[in-house]
């Protein structure tokens, strides 16, 4: 049997001016981000994205914290690719658990993966081990930072660089809200960023292992995500105002 032909990652696009212009542009926001509040967090899933932001933290040299959301459910290569990001960058990745007794909770009423059966359990799932320990993350933050794009999804194409999070009362940012899938992949390539492992056997977008998979070359970047559903949003609900 032919195998189908996976995404692959994009050909560069940038021109190396052009990626210089992006770079100082990401530089900055994140610097005037930094200066406006005092206790900023990036949510890093050490995806291709994420790893932009992260580089672009350190080389601005701004006081923004990462952390991650360790939900018990990761591939072993993003538990590593923690280290790895440590190692590499000289920082330091605060890893949020989700509590026991919610983990617990969902297993009780749905099953370990009881989140195929449906929209409402995979919802429940998230919640116990994204959304709570997400909230848990933020307490005392006055801003927070994502990898979101609006390229991404048919969700994000009206997406803002900068938001109210409604739900926890604090500033939220996008700093590669304009950014192209090439330009994340040419800024990667440019700077010798670490690149997940899963990218190179094609995977796009990376979430929990058991609702993550491998995408078809000219599929949506994220039809690997939650793929048994059949709905056009593909999010876990961390962004998605309460």
């Amino acid at each position: 049997m032919i195998q189908p032909e996976l995404w692959s990652i994009p050909l560069s696009t940038l021109t190396p001016d052009g990626l210089a212009d992006k770079s100082a542009v990401l530089k900055q926001r994140l610097i005037d981000i930094s200066n406006r509040f005092s206790d900023v967090r990036f949510a890093t899933s050490l995806a291709a994205e994420d790893m932009v932001i992260t580089d672009a933290i350190a080389k601005s040299k701004t006081k923004i914290k990462l952390f991650t959301l360790a939900t018990g459910r990761l591939h072993q290569e993003t538990v590593d690719m923690v280290k790895t990001t440590e190692n590499h960058y000289g920082v330091s990745i605060a890893k949020i658990y989700p509590q026991d007794s919610d983990v617990q909770t969902f297993v009780d009423q749905y099953g370990m993966n009881g989140f195929y059966d449906g929209e409402e359990p995979k919802k429940a799932c998230c919640g116990a081990r994204k959304i709570k320990p997400l909230n848990a993350a933020l307490l005392g933050a006055d801003a927070w930072l994502t990898g979101q794009r609006r390229e991404q999804s048919t969700t994000r194409t009206e997406l803002n660089f900068e938001e109210l999070d409604d739900a926890r009362g604090i500033a939220k940012f996008n700093p590669l809200f304009d950014w192209t899938e090439a330009d994340i992949w040419t800024y990667i390539k440019q700077e010798n960023v670490p690149i997940h492992p899963l990218h190179l056997k094609g995977y796009p977008s990376i979430g929990c292992e058991p609702c993550t998979r491998q995408v078809k070359k000219g599929e949506d970047v994220r039809a690997g995500r939650w793929w048994w559903l059949q709905s056009d949003s593909k999010e876990c609900g961390l962004h998605v105002n309460q």
